[in-house]
């Protein structure tokens, strides 16, 4: 855990990106922050400052790995001035005691913008009619455009970018369609988009496409050939959150075949793009050098936020917006540690066995950790529950908010009175009548589950659970153990649980490597066997 030093130092803060001048004038403001930039003389002897640095504030250019850290050794907060931490080994840090700190929230609009000028720059031509000008024509016909009004407008990801376009595309009269798991349909209601359940289902409507997501390894290549080719002929398509969510390949293909109309990318897969790249050479795509965050309201709404969060955890002990700390004091972190990793993988099981679309997140606990602040747990089992739906830029100070942006009703209650065990975590999502439950103890110190969706198991709550309902019958577990050991699958440990004798029972395999999808069709066939789903914690 990052230590916080005495109030009696003073601070050394090195800068080498270009962060607000009124960002960087509140630490010095306190009189107890030295504040060094790329352009002061200090910086010349890079080695030296780096080994006299106690936090560092960076954009996305610096790249905070395990090497930069090793030459820090002081070092004990990173700043970053906007969302993404992807220049950042956050694990690391964390290894080494640095707190890494974002700004979630400052950006949000400047993007939100950016993505509805390249729209614009799309439907009419902007960028290719202006280079014409330049070079010395005259040429009305080949730039005629389309107009925004009334078309159909796909969004993929509603979070906090999402959501500012979906408001300011349906002030401008297109009609939206919104594709995100996570979001409840009372909050689309709000929003005034039509949701749907599969991304698949927003493809052929659409005039224009736009992604907000994070980029994680479900959402990488999100478009493929296999989603443009979906595509109504002739749409376009817009990316400023992340480089990877497009297949740049099979983005290039669609252009020259006008499957893909026209294309506006603010991020790549490699930044900065080399100069001979061949989407440099796409007549129909237009491209800016990553500026969804380069206005000057934004990086002054980051670069003060970021200083603040710095001065307030240097001088004062104070934890906000981090990705790998929660916001509690260390004598109960100690006491909660256990729980806040196994409440992180009941939240992560039931994301992988629940309907994503879920209302209400209740958590239970028995036993003596009702004597602490449980909210820090609360926050655990949410980031394992919603760790798909945000991506790695999730953290426990900000859980809640996102929770609360997708209409998730919390609830947390602790019970005294005892129970079959000592000690009992539990986790129920529901959505109208229909919910998924988990609940886990600690035996000799050890996590396992107790209870799955009310019925009475003991299984392990780490690696590759494969989770059957079947018909109770003799004979069931041979063949089960048969069939996975024909695909080379080794059991490290399994449990069954039964409700009635010739009931349905419930198995959980703990195995040493996930099987295929293959290996799910093959069980899903035999008649006895109802359902079959792997969990991976």
């Amino acid at each position: 855990m990052a230590n916080v030093a005495p109030m009696t130092k003073n601070y050394l803060v090195f800068s080498p990106e270009n962060v607000s001048r009124a960002g960087l004038d509140v630490l010095r403001s306190t009189g107890r922050v030295e504040v060094v930039t790329a352009e002061d003389e200090a910086a010349r002897e890079l080695p030296a400052l780096l080994g006299r640095i106690d936090g560092l504030i960076v954009r996305s250019a610096t790249k905070v790995n395990a090497e930069f850290l090793a030459k820090c050794p002081r070092l004990k907060v990173v700043g970053r001035a906007g969302v993404g931490v992807d220049n950042i080994d956050v694990d690391a840090a964390t290894s080494r005691g640095v707190l890494v700190m974002n700004t979630p929230g400052g950006n949000t609009v400047s993007t939100a913008e950016q993505t509805l000028a390249l729209m614009f720059a799309l439907a009419r031509k902007t960028a290719h009619a202006h280079a014409s000008m330049v070079a010395g024509k005259w040429d009305r016909k080949s730039f005629e455009g389309v107009e925004l009004y009334g078309k159909r407008l796909s969004i993929i990801g509603m979070g906090r970018i999402g959501s500012e376009v979906a408001r300011r595309a349906i002030a401008l009269g297109m009609r939206v369609t919104a594709y995100d798991p996570f979001l409840p349909v009372s909050r689309a209601r709000a929003l005034q988009v039509d949701l749907v359940e599969h991304v698949e289902q927003l493809l052929p409507e659409a005039d224009f496409i736009t992604i907000h997501t994070p980029l994680t390894e479900h959402t990488r290549h999100l478009l493929n050939a296999e989603s443009l080719a979906r595509c109504k002929r002739g749409v376009r398509i817009v990316n400023c959150a992340r480089g990877g969510l497009i297949d740049e390949v099979a983005l290039l293909e669609a252009l020259k075949s006008g499957q893909v109309a026209a294309a506006a990318l603010d991020v790549y897969e490699v930044e900065p793009l080399p100069a001979d790249h061949p989407l440099r050479q796409a007549p129909n795509l237009t491209m800016t050098p990553h500026l969804g965050a380069s206005t000057e309201e934004a990086q002054e709404n980051v670069g003060v936020e970021v200083a603040e969060e710095v001065r307030d955890f240097l001088l004062h002990g104070v934890v906000r917006n981090a990705v790998n700390m929660p916001s509690v004091d260390a004598a109960t972190i100690e006491v909660l540690r256990p729980y806040l990793d196994l409440g992180r993988r009941l939240g992560l099981l039931l994301a992988q066995l629940a309907d994503p679309h879920t209302e209400r997140l209740t958590v239970q606990y028995h036993g003596a950790v009702t004597q602490h602040s449980t909210s820090p747990v609360t926050r655990a089992v949410l980031e394992g529950f919603l760790r798909a739906a945000a991506g790695p830029e999730m953290n426990q100070v900000n859980v809640m908010r996102f929770a609360e942006r997708l209409g998730l009703q919390i609830s947390e209650t602790k019970y005294n009175e005892p129970c079959d065990f000592s000690e009992l975590l539990s986790v129920e999502v529901s959505k109208g009548q229909k919910a998924f439950s988990v609940a886990a103890t600690f035996f000799g110190g050890q996590p396992r589950i107790v209870r799955l969706n009310g019925q009475a198991i003991e299984a392990a709550t780490e690696g590759h659970l494969l989770v059957i309902e079947n018909v109770d019958r003799p004979g069931i577990v041979g063949f089960l153990g048969t069939l996975l050991a024909s695909h080379g699958l080794n059991i490290a440990n399994m449990t069954l649980s039964r409700t009635a004798p010739g009931g349905v029972a419930l198995s959980i395999f703990q195995l040493d490597a996930a099987p295929t999808p293959k290996v799910l069709e093959e069980l899903l066939s035999e008649k006895d066997i109802r359902s079959a789903r792997l969990i991976s914690l």
